[in-house]
């Protein structure tokens, strides 16, 4: 008679890879949309709570960014957290591109580059147990909300794995 195997933590499923989210970077994660952001933020006087240069220069630079987003879509890449890895594929299709188990992960920290912080964007740079930066998300847009999502899945995935073991044990 078969039996099913049990997940001791809801939602991690054992023997399943589950896509848990995806997010596109920003504009951010490019140069060209740093320097958009370093030029919308260069001058700090502020008029009624906006500074003077998002005035001057967000509507010209606009059309920029707009036509710029629009081409990261098509040829950029989105990143992908899974009940396993965290992985880089292509904004479209499938094509991965790298990929980290979770279990790899000890530390994840938010760099902000000069123009990101216009955008609302770091990046995110992943770090193994010896400190080594092993993955970099660039220009991810909340990156506090998703390197505390990262954490979380990796958390579940450790004690998951640790559950089925001590259950495993006791056959």
């Amino acid at each position: 008679m078969p039996t099913a195997v049990a997940s001791p933590i809801a939602g991690v499923t054992p023997n399943r890879e589950t896509l848990i989210e995806e997010v596109w970077p920003s504009i951010a994660a490019t140069s060209t949309g740093r320097l958009i952001g370093q030029i919308c933020n260069s001058i700090p006087a502020k008029i009624n709570g906006v500074r003077i240069s998002q005035i001057l220069f967000a509507l010209p630079l606009g059309g920029i960014g707009a036509l710029w987003y629009l081409g990261t879509k098509v040829t950029g890449q989105r990143y992908s957290l899974t009940n396993r890895t965290v992985q880089v594929r292509s904004s479209i299709g499938d094509r991965l591109f790298s990929q980290i188990k979770l279990e790899d992960i000890a530390e994840i920290s938010v760099v902000v580059r000069p123009g990101q912080e216009f955008h609302n964007a770091a990046d995110l740079e992943i770090k193994n147990e010896r400190g080594d930066v092993i993955m970099t998300l660039q220009g991810v847009v909340c990156p506090q909300r998703f390197r505390q999502v990262i954490l979380d899945a990796r958390e579940a995935r450790i004690r998951n794995d640790a559950s089925l073991a001590t259950i495993n044990a006791r056959h």
